[in-house]
């Protein structure tokens, strides 16, 4: 709004607008999964504001008050109405044709220190706070939050601004404090298909007698997220208070760390970072350690995959990465220890929800198959029991092994199912994937010479994984195995047949398995005459 008088007329009543003045509108609910309010040109000429500008609206019944960004049309609200869209009004609770109150509303000071990242500075603590709490508030655009996350990306943060990002980021949100110490976590970067260790690993940890509160993220550009697999057996979605005392009765729990008002910044920062598919190292540490923290653990164990097609390429880069968690471990008071592991194939033989639980719960109810699934779980869970003294230094994977091959880890894990809700005498029998299949066999006889992982979580993905939990890809031949002519490579699993008759198109494309032999390519590819 402007500074000087204007006059506005209001099919009711006569406003004069200046600096300071309030105007009285009714408000049009918009249920429209976004953030900001929709002015009426007319409107917005008269109030001197422009799209992007903000606005302050007021409940006149609760007092509540949202500064919102202001977008503008000349159709859907009429003069005299503002738009409220559904994520605003969860804040100020407004029904249909309610009398708001709108205002002036000043600049937010977190643009300017999103600008002064921009041109490479360095951000303070308190210039961090204020920035996330206004993500958290959403008191910053879209627009505004993707500048930020790209000032990032660009001008990486130091340690000193990765610390200040992951205690705001914890300071912004609940946070959970047991009586009782150690407490454990783990956490896979990512990049790997099929990686459902935590099925393994936290039952596996709980059965030891520690506490491990496991808030797990869904699928954002993967097969299926570990919330999405655990969804698949019982409810994920609980608050920080549920999670404590579901963790203080039976030592464990698996759910999804966007209900939980965990470190809510980090959620609302995933969601500008998807369409570019960045993940920003400093934002990653912070996003990854303030959950931990948040939780209140203080022993950790962080997976980084390595390999050429997933996030770190080399072991070079992971020791890097590792030295980075290890180092904002020792600033926040936590114990991390890491663990850099083999990510040029999937874990285990099954991508996509069910056949990824499906494939847990047999090793869980005693199968000694696939190898790679057991021994990486194991050794993760392993590096956890001997940072907690239930395991002399070296003997972790035993310890692990002989809890998961007695139903230790079976029996901690069908309570941890039943007081998420779910049926705890489900077993992988009574799971079914998606009833649309089919079976892309070997055109030629050789050895399995490459797995690309980028392509099987398109692949799957493609499929309808992970919003249809049936969809997915089970694995029949990996790395390093000979096959012959006509036997199966892999075979795709969907819960619709359009769905599969895509997939089998795209499979076509992307060749996520190559048998030595096979013809690449074919030029030129149309015959001349």
């Amino acid at each position: 709004m402007v500074n000087v008088d204007r006059k506005y007329i209001h099919p009711d009543v006569f406003f004069v607008i200046r600096e300071g003045v309030t105007v009285k509108l009714n408000a049009k609910i918009l249920d429209i999964a976004t953030r900001g309010v929709l002015l009426n040109r007319q409107d917005a000429r008269s109030f001197g504001v422009m799209n992007g500008d903000r606005i302050q609206v007021i409940n006149s019944k609760n007092g509540v008050s949202v500064a919102a960004a202001v977008e503008t049309t000349s159709t859907i609200i009429p003069a005299g109405t503002v738009g409220i869209y559904r994520i605003t009004n969860e804040r100020l609770h407004l029904e249909d044709e309610a009398s708001v109150e709108v205002r002036e509303a000043g600049r937010p000071a977190s643009l300017d220190f999103i600008k002064k990242k921009m041109d490479g500075g360095k951000l303070s603590k308190e210039e961090t706070l204020t920035v996330v709490k206004d993500i958290v508030s959403d008191d910053i655009s879209a627009a505004e939050l993707t500048a930020f996350i790209t000032a990032s990306y660009i001008n990486p943060f130091d340690m000193d601004e990765i610390e200040y990002l992951t205690r705001s980021m914890v300071e912004t949100g609940e946070q959970i404090k047991f009586a009782s110490r150690p407490i454990v976590d783990k956490h896979s970067i990512g990049g790997v298909p099929g990686n459902k260790i935590s099925f393994l690993v936290v039952p596996i940890i709980a059965a030891s007698g520690l506490k491990i509160p496991k808030t797990s993220s869904r699928a954002i550009t993967g097969a299926g997220g570990t919330a999405d697999l655990m969804e698949v057996l019982a409810f994920v979605e609980f608050s920080a208070s549920e999670v404590q005392r579901m963790t203080e009765k039976i030592g464990g729990c698996i759910v999804w760390g966007g209900a939980t008002n965990i470190a809510p910044a980090d959620d609302k920062i995933i969601v500008q970072e998807y369409p570019f598919k960045i993940d920003a190292r400093g934002q990653m540490l912070a996003s990854v350690m303030a959950k931990k923290f948040a939780v209140g653990a203080n022993l950790v164990v962080i997976d980084i995959p390595v390999g050429q097609h997933t996030k770190v390429a080399t072991m070079q880069d992971g020791r890097k990465m590792a030295r980075e968690f290890i180092e904002l471990g020792e600033r926040l008071g936590m114990k991390v220890e890491c663990a850099l592991t083999y990510g040029d194939i999937p874990v285990g033989r099954s991508i996509g929800p069910k056949l990824e639980v499906i494939e847990a719960l047999r090793v869980l109810e005693g199968a000694s198959e696939p190898n790679s699934f057991i021994q990486k779980s194991l050794s993760l869970a392993g590096i956890a029991l001997e940072m907690a003294g239930k395991a002399p230094r070296g003997s972790g994977v035993s310890v692990a092994h002989e809890l998961l091959v007695k139903g230790k880890a079976l029996e901690k894990f069908r309570q941890m199912i039943e007081i998420q809700g779910g049926d705890p005498t489900v077993k992988s029998t009574d799971i079914v994937p998606g009833e649309h299949q089919y079976v892309v066999n070997s055109p030629s006889s050789g050895y399995v010479i490459e797995m690309n992982n980028r392509s099987l979580i398109s692949l799957a993905r493609t499929a309808g994984a992970p919003s249809d939990r049936g969809a997915g890809i089970l694995l029949h031949a990996k790395k390093g195995k000979l096959v012959k002519a006509g036997e199966p490579l892999f075979t795709i699993y969907a819960d619709r047949s359009w769905r599969l008759q895509n997939a089998i198109e795209e499979g076509r494309r992307l060749m996520p398995i190559l048998v030595e032999g096979m013809l690449l390519d074919r030029v030129p590819s149309v015959t001349e005459i």
